[in-house]
């Protein structure tokens, strides 16, 4: 370890400091840092070996194979081109208010009573893109383009284009949208389970209006869940880097030294809301599944294997681990099982721990995510499970939110999404007060259908088109128009609303 720390250090020296803000390059190998290498005393299996002039040393590591310093320059220039810059327009309401003035009103002059008048009004904010495809398709983050009037493309030779938008998923944050132009330059994807801790990245995007800017770093971590993304069945499973990301650089390029595309920058982790040391990025394998399901069906495939869990961690151990009998990190434990869901058609029980899935091991939420996230409905995954002291292998076909084992047809409803609001299932004091077996509860209401038939917070849904709702997993398996919500108000009131398609 010590060997390691020692090659990391003189790593570091060799090349020195990163900007933080503007274009991040590393340079050639001078004489005098040659010299100030050699002079060092190094372990046998770090010796270096002079290339060339300009290629720098490498290193002939622990594994036996040689490494280099990074060089970016090859991938910044090949990127570049690739990314946009995304200018959004939304008009968004406002209230006036109108005051009486009591100095008027001792000559007669008639006055408003004060009330709000709504005024609309042009709001501009921005992000980047990138181009993967020649005839404009280009991938962004869903909170780039969210809500937009229009949406208005730079290329980074100054070239400007109106995009049009395609399909979006809200719970990974990705968008998918294009104009109309072609010969474009394009970023291939990579493969983001390739990626090592370590590894050299560039991120490429527009912060604060600056087109065009690189800045670098490694990969610090995979697989991170942060619970950022504003949408309640949000999927996470970050990329961590050290490489400067700012305001703009959302829905920006995230690429490996061959210039593939590794992920799509997303979240900044600060305490300032600017760069300070943590940026998150999408992984480009969750990515490309995204934008083929949006360009195909315009809405995202998603495979569910219909399960709650938990991670096994210390706090679940402290918690529940004598009442469970389980003394040992590792694995998610399965807490409930949709009697209707893939894992209990496969045999998956409630107390089983999950082991790995696909021959990734599962000792975080995010990695169950993560693979999931890159499958259909009707996939097969091979899933790995403790039961007691035995293991077994399972193999589970994943279904559809309807839980079918097939694709949605691309008239298929997202009732989550168009009745816009966030839910909880009813608690048992709830239940308890109310006598009812099972229920939602609108928790919020952002718009949507609950926003124009009037429902309010609070309200606990029963029924949807007839259908009992117990959980909001049943609300998640209807895939046509909602046409009637029944239920009733914490103060008792049963109220039924019947949705008017006004268009």
């Amino acid at each position: 370890m010590k060997k390691k720390l020692f090659a990391v250090a003189l790593f570091a020296a060799v090349i020195g400091g990163l900007s933080a803000y503007g274009v991040s390059r590393l340079t050639d190998s001078t004489t005098d840092q040659r010299q100030i290498s050699v002079q060092m005393q190094m372990p046998d299996q770090f010796k270096p070996t002079v290339s060339s002039s300009n290629a720098g040393y490498s290193f002939t590591c622990d594994d036996g194979e040689k490494r280099g310093f990074a060089d970016l320059t090859y991938a910044s220039e090949k990127t570049v081109p690739a990314v946009v810059n995304i200018d959004k327009r939304e008009m968004v309401s406002t209230q006036e208010q109108f005051f009486n003035d009591p100095f008027l009103e001792l000559f007669g002059f008639q006055q408003g009573q004060g009330n709000r008048v709504p005024q609309q009004r042009e709001r501009r904010s921005g992000g980047s893109g990138v181009i993967i495809s020649e005839d404009g398709y280009i991938v962004t983050n869903n909170h780039v383009i969210e809500n937009a009037t229009t949406l208005k493309v730079t290329l980074s030779d100054e070239r400007s284009y109106q995009a049009k938008l395609i399909g979006t998923d809200p719970t990974t944050d990705i968008a998918l949208i294009k104009i109309d132009a072609a010969g474009l330059p394009t970023v291939s994807f990579g493969n983001s389970e390739n990626l090592r801790l370590g590894e050299w990245v560039i991120a490429v995007g527009s912060p604060y209006g600056l087109n065009s800017t690189v800045t670098a770093g490694i990969i610090s971590a995979k697989g991170r869940n942060l619970d950022v993304i504003p949408d309640q069945f949000r999927l996470e499973s970050f990329i961590q880097t050290d490489a400067a990301v700012n305001p703009g650089n959302s829905g920006g390029a995230l690429v490996n030294t061959s210039g593939e595309l590794v992920g799509i920058n997303t979240v900044i982790k600060s305490p300032t809301g600017s760069y300070a040391g943590y940026s998150f990025a999408v992984p480009s394998n969750i990515v490309k599944k995204v934008v083929v399901d949006l360009m195909e069906y315009g809405f995202v495939q998603r495979a569910l294997m219909g399960i709650g869990y938990n991670e096994i961690n210390d706090d679940f151990i402290e918690a529940r681990g004598k009442e469970l009998g389980i003394s040992n990190k590792g694995g998610l434990y399965v807490g409930s099982v949709d009697e209707n869901g893939a894992a209990a058609a496969a045999g998956i029980k409630k107390g089983d721990i999950i082991i790995s899935i696909d021959g990734v091991k599962t000792d975080k939420s995010s990695n169950l995510q993560s693979v999931i996230a890159q499958h259909r409905p009707n996939d097969k995954v091979a899933v790995e499970i403790k039961r007691g002291s035995q293991v077994k292998q399972l193999e589970v076909v994943l279904r559809n939110k309807a839980g079918e084992a097939k694709l949605l047809d691309k008239n298929s409803v997202d009732v989550v999404a168009s009745l816009g609001g966030k839910f909880t299932d009813l608690n048992d004091k709830a239940k308890a007060k109310h006598k009812l077996s099972a229920g939602v509860q609108v928790v919020e209401v952002n718009g949507g259908l609950l926003a124009k038939a009037g429902i309010r917070t609070g309200y606990i849904i029963t029924h949807i088109n007839g259908s009992p709702i117990r959980s909001i997993s049943d609300i998640n398996r209807i895939t046509e128009p909602v046409r009637t919500i029944d239920g009733l108000y914490p103060d008792g009131r049963y109220v039924s609303y019947t949705i008017v398609d006004r268009q």
